[in-house]
């Protein structure tokens, strides 16, 4: 029988309607959202779900802001460079890393799937991940998943500055939070959306008033 669920994908940015309306209520966070669930709108049948060597499959949140215009609460990401275990121990492992407790699975998912394309590609990083799963694993005794949050934090920390941390980490902070579902959950609304408006002429300084030369203090020179 077929199955449908809604893989995990992500749009680079969010596109407006009216690129110079800076919406600032409702309504930009409401286009954010439309526009992350349209991210999430292709059919992908069993068959297609079990071609890779693994699957992450969630739900989203009745609170989730995705549920409501998502057209599935379903999700599910196919694996072709991890298998399941260790896909779902990378999003555990960056929870603990970068914890949002209203964030959905689904947006961790999205760190999921950009580290099982580079262990697809790279097999040294493929060998690090898996590497780094199994010492998890040997700590719990068994199944890393099973031990206790408050343990798996401490897992974490301890694993500060180990290869596997920073892969995981140096992906984590642009994959978690550079794409349209986290724009959804975390209110981003009108160019907020697009990353922030860092570069929309809130960088320039032009506005200010030239400083007097005895602010810059001394020039140096050559002695």
């Amino acid at each position: 029988m077929k199955t449908t669920v809604i893989p995990i994908v992500a749009s680079d940015h969010v596109r407006h309607e009216h690129p110079h309306e800076h919406d600032h209520e409702h309504g930009g966070e409401h286009r954010a959202a439309k526009a992350a669930a349209a991210a999430l709108r292709i059919p992908l049948t069993r068959r297609e779900l079990l071609r890779g060597t693994g699957v992450l499959m969630g739900t989203l949140a009745f609170s989730s802001v995705l549920s409501t215009l998502a057209p599935s609460r379903a999700w599910a990401l196919e694996l072709q460079g991890l298998d399941t275990h260790q896909g779902e121990v990378v999003l555990a492992f960056t929870r603990q890393l970068y914890p949002h407790p209203t964030l959905d699975n689904a947006v961790y998912a999205l760190v999921v799937k950009d580290l099982d394309a580079k262990a697809k590609a790279d097999p040294a990083v493929r060998q690090q991940l898996a590497d780094g799963v199994k010492q998890l694993d040997a700590q719990a005794g068994s199944d890393w998943l099973k031990r206790a949050p408050a343990d798996q934090a401490k897992d974490v920390a301890a694993l500060a500055g180990t290869p596997f941390f920073n892969t995981i980490r140096s992906t984590a902070v642009v994959s978690l939070y550079a794409n349209t579902m986290a724009y959804a959950h975390f209110g981003y609304g009108a160019s907020e959306g697009d990353g922030g408006y860092l570069t929309k002429g809130f960088n320039s300084l032009s506005w200010l008033p030239n400083p007097p030369p005895a602010a810059s203090g001394p020039i140096p020179t050559d002695s």
